[in-house]
């Protein structure tokens, strides 16, 4: 499975939903994009730090960003991005989970519905976060 940025924010916020989806996967992915988004998002050099950590101490294993991936993100961007306001960051991840087979969990479905064969598993953080 493949966890959209969305899902390990709500873990690193402890969200007791998203930790039981994350521990429910042994072979747990993301996309080399959403650790760039950690890090854009990161105020200091410990987060920045912690924000690597995190990635190893969950074992989640980067997919990067090839030839076959870019060009099917390229396509989503032309096919929906005007319609469904899709951005690049959401295409590089729909792409990567597509060309790899994987399920990607998010709690942002909307983003992504209107891609076919993309096998989505919707997110809901607990009521209490």
């Amino acid at each position: 499975m493949i966890f959209d940025t969305d899902i390990l924010i709500w873990v690193s916020r402890d969200d007791p939903h998203a930790n039981a989806l994350v521990n429910a996967h042994m072979d747990r992915a993301a996309s080399i994009v959403t650790l760039m988004e950690l890090l854009a998002g990161a105020r200091s050099k410990a987060e920045l730090q912690r924000t690597r950590r995190f990635f190893v101490d969950l074992e989640i294993r980067l997919i990067p960003i090839d030839g076959a991936i870019s060009y099917l993100a390229a396509n989503l961007i032309e096919y929906h991005g005007l319609s469904s306001g899709l951005d690049l960051p959401d295409a590089l991840i729909a792409a990567t989970a597509h060309e790899h087979g994987e399920i990607l969990a998010t709690a942002n479905v909307r983003h992504f519905r209107e891609i076919a064969n993309l096998a989505i598993h919707p997110f809901r953080p607990s009521r209490r976060s």
